[in-house]
């Protein structure tokens, strides 16, 4: 394995960490809220949407679809839908660092979607301070000089789960008003 990629591994396993980390601190004692009955009552079937009712510029960017478009399923329809409507309010740079992170999505290996999407699934189910606190978290770190964010985990990597366990409980009494 080439050393860039070797070290774009590695980034990409400290930001798992960092992020796992946040995860934690922001669940560590903290009570769940609670569902309220409406968010958990059944949803709606999604509605198909018809071709003739995207715009030229849609059909454009569906156009890999556009044969096979009335036999999709509705919601996947407007997942598409909604996904084309993003990509095409992107200013170019926007654009461009979305097709960046698609392909460093695509380079990852199986295992480490996997892993992805279970900490994506997790994340969403935090509350919306949870999330807050994990979003400040990783942008604490990101702030971080590139020595700083080494050295952050490789004190991380080598400590034991009860030295990982006092050092996230220390960061919470810490933030305590």
């Amino acid at each position: 394995m080439s050393s860039s990629k070797s070290s774009l591994l590695s980034r990409r396993a400290a930001l798992a960490a960092v992020f796992a980390v946040g995860l934690h601190c922001a669940l560590a004692g903290r009570a769940r809220a609670e569902v309220p009955a409406e968010a958990a009552a059944p949803v709606e079937a999604a509605a198909p949407v018809e071709w003739s009712s995207l715009s030229a510029e849609e059909q454009q960017a569906l156009n890999r679809y556009g044969d096979r478009w009335s036999t999709l399923p509705a919601d996947q329809q407007q997942r598409l839908v909604r996904g084309t409507r993003r990509w095409l309010a992107m200013s170019p740079e926007q654009r461009e660092r979305a097709r960046a992170r698609f392909q460093r999505w695509k380079d990852l290996t199986p295992e480490q979607k996997e892993l992805a999407r279970k900490r994506w699934k997790r994340y969403r189910e935090l509350t919306p301070d949870q999330q807050a606190r994990v979003r400040e978290g990783y942008h604490r770190f990101k702030k971080l000089t590139p020595e700083q964010r080494r050295r952050l985990r490789e004190r991380w990597q080598n400590a034991t789960p009860e030295e990982r366990q006092r050092w996230l409980e220390r960061r919470r009494q810490n933030r305590r008003p």
